[in-house]
C-alpha cells in the first residue's frame, strides 16, 4: 500500500530528480523510494564502513611503500659514505683548503641540478626503470 506524503526539497535536488527520471525512464517516486530505502538501510553503515576500510588498507599499503623506499634509500647514502669514507686518503692542510673549495664548487652544481631536474619533473627512478627494459 502506497502512503502519499509532502516533501519539500530545494529546487536544486528537484532539478536533478527531474533529469534523472528523464534520463532514466523510472518515476520520482520510484527514484525517491530507493534512495531513502538506501539512506534507511542499516546495510548503508555497513557499505561505508568497508569503503573506509578499503581506503585505509589502500592507504597502509602506500605507507608500507614509503617505508620500504626509505630504508633503501638511507641504506644507499650509508653506504655511499662509508665506502668513501674508507676509499678518500687524508690530506695535507694545503690540499684540504683545496678540496674543502672544490667540494663547494661540486656541491653548488649538485644542488643546481638538483632543483633543475626537480621542477622539470625528471626523476632517476624512471630513468633506472627505463634503462632495465629491453
Amino acid at each position: 500500500m502506497k502512503i502519499p506524503t509532502k516533501v519539500f526539497l530545494p529546487a536544486d535536488t528537484i532539478r536533478k530528480l527531474d533529469a534523472l527520471s528523464e534520463r532514466s525512464g523510472r518515476g520520482k517516486s520510484e527514484i525517491a523510494r530507493a534512495a531513502i530505502e538506501s539512506y534507511l538501510s542499516p546495510d548503508s553503515a555497513e557499505a561505508a564502513e568497508a569503503a573506509l576500510t578499503r581506503r585505509l588498507d589502500r592507504l597502509s599499503r602506500q605507507l608500507d611503500r614509503i617505508e620500504r623506499d626509505l630504508t633503501i634509500v638511507m641504506e644507499v647514502g650509508a653506504l655511499h659514505v662509508k665506502t668513501w669514507l674508507k676509499v678518500t686518503p687524508a690530506m695535507s692542510s694545503a690540499e684540504d683548503r683545496a678540496a674543502a673549495a672544490k667540494g663547494q664548487e661540486r656541491y653548488t652544481a649538485f644542488v643546481d641540478l638538483l632543483a633543475r631536474r626537480l621542477s622539470e619533473g625528471r626523476l632517476l627512478r624512471a630513468e633506472v626503470l627505463a634503462d632495465r627494459e629491453p
